[in-house]
């Protein structure tokens, strides 16, 4: 039996640069992995807020007032509906964001930083900065120990 090469035509890749983009996104799952869990572990055990609730809570403070649509904030944090309820959910039961219906809109709801919030958020900022510092451009650790 004869074998048939086939030949990668135009758009098409060859198995090694296949290889070498598995090898990128891999090595890209990984870092978004080990920073989410040192985010985590920083902001909890310093401030008691979690990597996705600091992020809401960052966002809300660079507004000039504070305060933002459900799906505003949805689309800057790249989270669910869903997710990003449940967030705001533990933000406002620890008193860091108030939910109010949207004067403009009945349908939609608006998440406006607490003075407590925005004082959590101003603490907890030098420690994400910390971890991104640390984190962001070093040796990946893939299995989220703290950096030396």
């Amino acid at each position: 039996m004869t074998e048939t090469k086939v030949s990668a035509g135009p758009g098409e890749t060859s198995a090694e640069e296949t290889g070498t983009d598995v090898r990128a996104w891999r090595e890209l799952l990984a870092r978004h992995a080990d920073l989410t869990c040192a985010l985590d572990r920083a902001l909890q055990a310093g401030h008691q807020l979690g990597m996705s609730e600091y992020e809401v809570l960052e966002r809300l403070a660079e507004l000039p007032e504070q305060s933002a649509k459900v799906q505003q904030i949805a689309k800057s944090v790249h989270l669910s509906q869903s997710a990003l309820s449940r967030v705001i959910g533990r933000l406002e039961t620890a008193g860091l964001v108030e939910r109010h219906m949207c004067p403009e809109d009945r349908r939609a709801v608006n998440v406006r930083l607490t003075d407590e919030g925005l004082l959590r958020q101003t603490e907890a900022q030098p420690t994400q900065r910390q971890v991104l510092a640390d984190r962001l451009h070093a040796p990946l650790l893939k299995s989220c120990e703290p950096a030396d």
